[in-house]
């Protein structure tokens, strides 16, 4: 059992919430993401140039560091590059793909599964993911987010079946750790809640916001902390993530991961393989692995479900099982995710 304490917690990314400077320099023009790599838009000829304001490039500086200079085929530059195909109408990809919209019990709470309440706790995130299931959630219909914590936790404070909350979004460790502290210190106030878990892909993408305080939220929170953080490439947990994990780890939080299966990101077993590796020795124990969600735009990342199960064969060859992720598909209406 790991003991909650942060005596240990003395790193730098843990000194200040010097993140904020971090967000605010992060790519926002395609152009100067590409001319940081050594590229130019010549380089991308299925380059788009038009991405709606909505879901416009959104790239932090520390992850795109991660990327290999003049490699247009760079696995996380492919990730966040919006191509012309996202403009190209696949039938069975849709807006919702998960069917958000018919688990909403309203002020961005969704329920889909016993036990368990997703609290959208804010629409902003750190990285537009061009693959991201809730790339056009509505997430501007959601009211302020004063009114709306106040609505959900009634919620969740009125449903004693529930034990988990999970907190979502965008991505919630964009909110400011006093924002955190409050939303914590309210849940911890439900008698029937064991569980917090938070989905986030900010430890991967902005080490730094994995700081002393919000370490110190989880730590000293009664429910058992859970950070479920979100890395497709191994590329993609350098020394700085390493660290931010770690530090996580030593405040007692379990730490999981889940990934998403992308066609020319990840579709191989070495690849695969190495991120189940390089995420053990991060803190990290790899958890699932999505099938894509079929949503608009984002069609030309899928990969069958036949070479998906193959890869999975193939990890399993060459993999204890505890580093194996569980394939997985979220089916709307199903009450859990669905093994492939």
């Amino acid at each position: 059992m790991v003991t909650r304490s942060l005596a240990t917690c003395q790193t730098k990314p843990c000194q200040s919430e010097s993140w904020r400077h971090s967000l605010a320099a992060s790519f926002t023009d395609v152009a100067a993401l590409l001319e940081s790599l050594g590229l130019r838009e010549a380089d991308i000829p299925d380059l788009d140039r038009a991405t709606p304001p909505s879901f416009r490039v959104l790239v932090t500086r520390e992850f795109a560091a991660l990327m290999r200079p003049g490699d247009p085929e760079d696995p996380l530059l492919r990730q966040v590059l919006p191509l012309a195909l996202e403009q190209a109408r696949i039938p069975g990809y849709v807006m919702d793909p998960v069917d958000d919209t018919a688990a909403d019990r309203g002020h961005g709470l969704l329920q889909k599964y016993a036990g368990r309440a997703l609290l959208i706790a804010t629409g902003a995130c750190a990285i537009h993911c061009r693959y991201c299931f809730r790339r056009h959630y509505p997430y501007a219909g959601l009211g302020s987010a004063a009114a709306r914590s106040a609505s959900a936790l009634a919620r969740i404070a009125a449903d004693p079946s529930l034990s988990e909350v999970i907190l979502s979004g965008g991505d919630p460790l964009m909110l400011a750790d006093d924002q955190l502290e409050r939303l914590v210190a309210q849940l911890d106030g439900i008698g029937h809640l064991r569980r917090l878990r938070i989905h986030t892909r900010l430890p991967v993408v902005l080490p730094n916001r994995v700081t002393e305080r919000f370490c110190a939220i989880l730590a000293d929170s009664r429910l058992d902390a859970v950070v479920v953080i979100h890395a497709n490439h191994p590329q993609e947990l350098g020394a700085d993530a390493e660290q931010s994990l770690g530090l996580l780890r030593r405040a007692g939080v379990t730490v999981l991961n889940q990934s998403v299966l992308l066609r020319a990101v990840n579709d191989d077993s070495t690849t695969l393989g190495q991120l189940s590796e390089r995420l053990f020795r991060c803190g990290a124990l790899p958890y699932y692995l999505h099938q894509l969600d079929p949503v608009s735009g984002a069609a030309h990342f899928q990969v069958s479900d036949q070479r998906a199960c193959r890869l999975i064969q193939t990890l399993r060859q060459q993999l204890p099982g505890y580093l194996v992720p569980r394939l997985v598909r979220e089916v709307p209406g199903a009450d859990s995710k669905m093994p492939i």
